[in-house]
């Protein structure tokens, strides 16, 4: 049976008439929020009961519509507010979030570099959706609201340049946390427990903290911790007492002598290790002496010998680069020179081209046809030259001649050696290498595509205009794989490759990256990082300074991996040791604008926020570790794969979608 007329009519008019109500509720609450947000506005501002209007916030006009809000963003999809940015405007009054948090749909508060005043309100968690609450640079104090672990969506946290005291909460809650600043106040206790390891940028220095740096705070640098006279633990210089162990009570005046003790106890080790650390710096200034009059002692033996009939001298690195109308090198003296053929000397046997690539066309390879052919001069280096070379049969070859690599020639030959039997796809093989007293040459196939650095500063071609985050994530994953797979294989005999950089990655035919120049250098940080452990460790830990020194070139290489990933991520070159384009990338994060870093390349080609700053973290973990904090090549290719598996997941979803 169908329902009688009237009955059907009345059922169209009360739906009618409760979207009617429903449409006016809405408007009704959209209506209640422009005006909570004038009133908060007001609050704002202090004694300016005009700023409303300065700013255009006219409660008759939605912000969503009109966007004449000064400060005022919304979403184009849901046409909400998402976003309050009123920064640098000489606001001198307070928050009420009570009145904030009406817009349910914020997202971004940010309120620094004015002058506020009062406590941060504890009802500011009714903004549940806050994912970036900017407040520094003003007057706030008191407590920070343990409300704020309430806040689950938060992301970045600037409290810094403020007058809060007392006690941080505990924001291990908030998991998704990249970044909180909160340096210059005068905040008391201990460093909660944060999330060190997702953590971006992280500042507590100059307040008035107390206790240990907690476990992972060493991924950050002295810088984020210094100015707490209280602190103790790496990466400060302070160590933290050990733990008390209990003792029977004491009377007031056994308290005095006990503590007159432990003072004078205090004075003589203080005595005794300065007296240490002068002795050593005494020995090691003689044994560095000794070393250097030794060194000089054997280059004038050298210069002697190669004037009386001796292994004919090296020539300059300009003579070696010869263009299509230079004379053949001359029997007398060549710049790559060999011993003369009569001298019976006990490195006759090492003198010879060491062939090690299995190919029938480099098995015949010869010293003397490298002399023979033309060389150009492709790059020169602190660690030597690279020079192309042309064979008769066409083929091209790339020379590098290593300098200051001071190794005898058997222990270079059993390197050379070593590293040929570890293979790995983006690692490329020496092809050979030739190894006497004055000369170490180590022969690759020439790559005729390039290098990383080429390709990221605009020399590339039309494949620069293709290397998108796609292909940068890609060579990422696969530069990480090599280099670990390197590390692990190579470990024992501590062969790192010491010299990594965006321009030994080249590119084969297929555009698959490859690592060069593996292990031909030892990076001269190496040394002084062993000193370093000698001078100022005590006689206790030398046994684990042992193993720190070992390791001191792999993390040498993860710091050079973390250069090249700013690289990937910039589009910057990184000069000189690259703390050039480290510290500038810090700065840049340190003052919230993480988004200027990249290239903006990156962003046209579709790359998720989220992607390029997880791959940012894993750069700056690399860059920022301390020395026992650093990761491992193994640990960091993880993270990058781990990166790149999401970025693939992503891409399904938003494609099926």
């Amino acid at each position: 049976m169908h329902p009688p007329p009237m009955e059907k009519l009345s059922t169209w008019v009360t739906t009618i008439w409760l979207l009617l109500l429903l449409f006016h509720a809405a408007e009704a609450e959209q209506d209640d929020v422009k005006r909570s947000l004038v009133n908060f506005l007001k609050k704002l501002s202090g004694n300016d009961t005009h700023i409303d209007r300065k700013l255009g916030w006219n409660a008759t006009f939605d912000p969503c519509v009109h966007q004449n809000w000064t400060g005022v963003n919304c979403s184009a999809t849901t046409n909400s507010i998402k976003s309050i940015v009123l920064e640098g405007l000489g606001l001198t009054g307070s928050i009420d979030a009570g009145l904030l948090c009406k817009a349910r749909s914020l997202s971004v508060l940010s309120l620094r570099d004015n002058a506020l005043s009062g406590e941060l309100p504890a009802d500011i968690s009714n903004c549940s959706q806050l994912t970036h609450l900017y407040v520094g640079g003003n007057r706030f104090s008191g407590s920070l609201p343990s409300s704020l672990e309430l806040l689950n969506n938060l992301k970045r946290l600037n409290i810094s340049y403020n007058s809060f005291s007392g006690e941080l909460p505990d924001f291990s809650k908030i998991s998704g946390l990249l970044t909180f600043l909160a340096q210059n106040n005068s905040l008391t206790g201990t460093i909660p427990a944060f999330h060190f390891t997702n953590l971006v940028s992280f500042n507590v220095s100059y307040n008035s903290l107390r206790g240990p740096v907690p476990e992972n705070g060493g991924l950050f640098g002295v810088e984020s911790f210094t100015g707490n006279p209280g602190l103790c633990g790496k990466p400060l210089p302070i160590a933290c007492p050990p733990s008390p162990s209990p003792s029977p009570s004491l009377s007031t005046e056994e308290k005095g002598d006990s503590k007159k003790s432990i003072g004078d106890k205090t004075i003589m080790l203080s005595g005794y290790i300065a007296l240490a650390v002068v002795f050593l710096l005494f020995l090691s200034y003689k044994v560095i002496f000794f070393l250097y009059k030794k060194q000089q002692q054997k280059k004038k033996s050298e210069e002697m010998k190669g004037s009386t009939g001796g292994d004919e001298k090296v020539g300059s690195d300009e003579k070696v680069g010869s263009d299509d109308n230079s004379k053949p090198p001359s029997k007398s003296r060549s710049e790559y020179s060999l011993p003369p053929s009569g001298e019976q000397s006990a490195h006759t046997a090492s003198t010879s081209l060491v062939v090690l690539k299995d190919s029938a066309s480099k098995k015949e390879l010869r010293f003397e046809d490298l002399l023979k052919a033309p060389a150009e001069l492709m790059g020169r280096g602190r660690f030597g030259s690279l020079y192309k070379v042309m064979l008769q049969d066409g083929s091209a070859l790339a020379v590098k001649r290593i300098k200051d690599l001071s190794i005898s020639v058997e222990d270079f030959k059993r390197r050379m050696e070593r590293i040929s039997r570890v293979n790995h796809l983006n690692v490329l093989p020496a092809v050979a290498f030739y190894c006497s007293m004055q000369e170490k040459l180590v022969v690759y196939d020439y790559q005729k595509n390039g290098s990383l650095f080429k390709l990221l500063q605009g020399g590339g071609g039309e494949q620069n205009h293709n290397f998108g985050w796609s292909s940068r994530l890609n060579m990422a994953t696969a530069i990480a794989e090599g280099l670990s797979f390197m590390h692990e294989e190579l470990h024992e005999e501590g062969i790192a490759h010491g010299n990594f950089k965006s321009s030994n990655i080249l590119f084969t035919a297929n555009m698959d990256p490859c690592i060069s120049e593996y292990g031909l250098t030892s990076p001269p940080s190496v040394v002084a990082a062993a000193a370093d452990h000698l001078l100022f460790s005590s006689s206790s830990s030398r046994s684990a300074g042992n193993s720190t020194s070992a390791a001191a070139p792999f993390k040498s290489d993860v710091r050079s991996f973390g250069l090249v990933l700013l690289e990937l991520l910039t589009g910057k070159a990184a000069h000189s040791d690259g703390s050039d384009l480290a510290r500038w990338v810090q700065s840049v994060v340190r003052e919230e604008w993480t988004v200027e870093v990249f290239d903006k390349r990156l962003l046209a080609d579709g790359a998720s926020e989220e992607g390029v700053v997880r791959l940012l973290q894993v750069a700056l973990k690399c860059v920022n570790s301390a020395a026992d904090a650093c990761p491992t090549m193994r640990e960091v290719a993880g993270m990058v794969n781990s990166v790149k598996e999401e970025e693939e997941e992503r891409s399904i979803v938003s494609e099926e979608g």
